[in-house]
């Protein structure tokens, strides 16, 4: 396998330690800095050039986008997806992740436990905000902050107000987020690598800081995650449109509560504190997509008009309560199956004998018309249903993309 790691930090150690791990395995690795390209476009032949050279072929790219370079670095990646070239993650998942509102919008409506969070932008709008999350203390971030940057903590309203106002008249988005107490200045971090979290570990703050961050100065331990943990990171990871990611949960009283998914996780804190191989983990899972791809039938399959993919809620009193998969007779209405999520397990090609039960949600592909019929009356005056074309660019928004980055192009 021929690789590509975008980095602008070759001596980084997440990047040096992700290219010794590819060259230990035999493949041909080069750090590529992603400021160097450039980007060609004409009638079905996207090119890069780099270095003002046409870009030899890549099997595969791994990309390490700092926060500060996101638009040109997502550019890049979306330039090597249009030339079919494999993404660890995609340029889609990576600004969905960087946006900590946005990655936040897209969790809440696929049931993620998060700590409650507010964002306001008129003044008269910031008290009510912060009792609407249950008062001081609360937490005040800035939307693209990382390594613990832009993290505040306002003791009161007063001083909660006061530094959101301030934030703002220097022009900076600010979330109002739930002090998670019961968590007590602790977090945990979930590498995710595919459909596995292959290292996790809690972080500790030191002293009065409160935020947890190694770079904070906070102590990590190994831990070994819980199934409910485990299952949380890695739906976090796949809804956001990642392969890649590390992502921060506090412990609260209700289970993991994500704080954020991280899409160039660093790996010199984790690995430290493990002693696990991740940057070998990451290469084996890249070296093995290239040899057999993971394919979406949503995406790849032509369909007629009419049909597409719906998420169904089995709400309480749903007449399919107690009823098997194939008591609802959904396939003789041309509705199949793909997946059931149910709480925070996701059971893909469920069998027909599997009962639902209330708060069930179906991924379905089939006919339109029968899958709005299912939709209760109530819910269909409140909202339109989530029923939509089989069409990519709609899907990757759906469901397609924290460790602090240690050190990212």
């Amino acid at each position: 396998m021929k690789l590509a790691i975008l980095s602008c930090s070759p001596n980084a150690y997440s990047t040096r330690r992700l290219k010794e791990a590819a060259e230990m395995r035999g493949h041909r690795a080069r750090v590529l800095n992603t400021l160097k390209f450039a980007i060609d476009l004409d009638r079905g032949s996207p090119d890069l050039y780099y270095r003002q050279k046409v870009l030899s072929g890549y099997d595969a790219v791994l990309p390490r986008i700092g926060a500060s370079i996101t638009y040109y670095g997502t550019a890049v990646v979306r330039q090597f997806q249009q030339m079919d070239v494999f993404c660890a993650n995609t340029a889609h998942g990576i600004s969905n992740s960087r946006d900590k509102l946005r990655s936040l919008q897209i969790l809440s409506r696929h049931h993620i436990g998060l700590p409650r969070t507010t964002f306001v932008r008129d003044k008269k709008d910031v008290l009510p905000a912060i009792e609407r999350v249950g008062g001081a203390p609360v937490v005040i971030k800035l939307i693209e902050g990382t390594q613990g940057i832009g993290v505040l903590l306002a003791e009161s309203n007063k001083q909660a107000e006061s530094i959101i106002e301030l934030l703002q008249s220097q022009k900076q988005n600010v979330l109002i987020q739930k002090f998670v107490a019961e968590s007590k200045g602790k977090d945990v971090r979930a590498f995710v690598v595919g459909d596995r979290v292959v290292a996790a570990m809690r972080r500790v703050a030191q002293g009065q800081e409160f935020r947890s961050n190694v770079h904070r100065g906070g102590i990590a331990e190994p831990i070994e995650l819980d199934e409910q943990y485990r299952e949380t990171a890695i739906r976090c990871t796949q809804i956001l449109g990642l392969r890649v990611a590390g992502v921060d949960m506090l412990e609260g009283k209700n289970g993991p509560q994500v704080m954020e998914v991280n899409s160039s996780p660093g790996l010199e804190g984790i690995e430290t504190c493990t002693e696990l191989d991740i940057a070998g983990a990451i290469i084996d899972y890249i070296a093995a997509q290239v040899d057999f791809p993971e394919i979406d039938v949503r995406q790849r399959l032509t369909v007629s008009k009419g049909y597409g993919v719906s998420e169904i809620y089995i709400p309480e009193g749903s007449k399919f309560i107690g009823q098997t998969i194939v008591e609802t007779r959904l396939s003789e209405k041309d509705v199949n199956v793909l997946t059931l999520y149910r709480g925070s397990k996701v059971i893909p090609n469920p069998r027909g004998d599997r009962v639902l039960e209330p708060g069930d949600k179906l991924l379905c592909f089939g006919k339109m018309e029968s899958m709005r019929e299912l939709i209760p009356a109530r819910t269909r005056r409140k909202r339109q249903p989530v029923v939509q074309e089989l069409d990519t660019s709609v899907l990757e928004d759906r469901d397609n993309t924290y460790p602090d980055m240690d050190e990212t192009g």
